[in-house]
């Protein structure tokens, strides 16, 4: 756990900024040269995923702070903390897919082939992402006398985010930073095999609502939110609509390739 990089002065590089960057970066140039090979305007894709970027920060923020309203509400100075926490994801979700949508309309963009060329850039972002949460101490897991589980010690963790330090912990950041590299495999694996547009982004939509749903079950952070009094958090109750909703339009979309696949008469 390396929270800081360094400190000069009053100025203190964190790890966690440094790997979101390289996070975003590595996702961008993935989404790139998947358009590419798809043979859409990778400048323009990258110009999407930048607009997608800050929307989706600024939904990952707006949704932690909505989920913890009661604690941020009482406790008005601990909202600079927002800007040390990676957020809610799925609240970046929401936030990004409508600002992408509306970019790819301007642009001229094909729809679900865009997004089908941004999704493995998503994925391997986040794979990246949660080695920043790993080294900043958030999204940790709950106590666990497991032999992988991890220790924090840096007091700063506990200070800034309210890490637990020295209690063995479910390793949550480095669960979904390898399960998110699988499913960004996977998504590769899928691109030149696809059956239709929209198969790969609808794809990752699909097995992420069930790696996050699982994950939520040994997330130990506290103030996440809960619904059904408590039988599910905020990420869950999302990730089932998430999942029912891209199950969905699964067959929508194959049909809709079928159509136009379709000899004309």
């Amino acid at each position: 756990m390396y929270p800081r990089l360094f400190t000069i002065g009053h100025f203190t590089l964190h790890t966690y900024g440094v790997l979101m960057a390289v996070a975003f970066l590595l996702g961008l140039w993935v989404a790139s040269r998947q358009a590419r090979r798809a043979g859409i305007d990778a400048a323009r894709v990258a110009d999407l995923g930048v607009y997608s970027l800050i929307a989706g920060l600024l939904g990952a923020k707006l949704m932690l702070l909505l989920v913890d309203w009661h604690y941020y509400s009482g406790h008005m100075r601990e909202l600079w903390s927002l800007f040390q926490s990676a957020g809610v994801f799925y609240g970046g979700l929401i936030l990004g897919v409508p600002v992408a949508l509306w970019f790819a309309r301007r642009a001229r963009l094909p729809l679900w082939p865009t997004l089908d060329v941004l999704a493995p850039g998503v994925a391997i972002g986040q794979a990246v992402g949660r080695l920043g949460c790993l080294a900043a101490g958030c999204c940790y897991g709950k106590p666990t006398t497991s032999a992988w589980a991890i220790t924090f010690r840096d007091p700063y963790a506990t200070r800034t985010i309210g890490t637990p330090t020295d209690i063995p912990l479910y390793p949550t950041q480095i669960y979904e930073s390898l399960l998110c590299l699988v499913l960004f495999l996977g998504l590769i694996w899928l691109a030149p095999r696809k059956k239709f547009n929209g198969q790969v982004a609808v794809s990752y939509l699909i097995a992420y609502a069930v790696i996050r749903f699982g994950l939520e079950f040994l997330r130990g952070d506290v103030n996440r939110g809960f619904v059904f009094h408590g039988a599910l958090s905020t990420s869950q109750f999302i990730a089932i609509f998430v999942f029912l909703g891209a199950l969905g339009v699964l067959p929508y979309l194959a049909r809709r390739q079928r159509v136009k696949a379709a000899p004309a008469e």
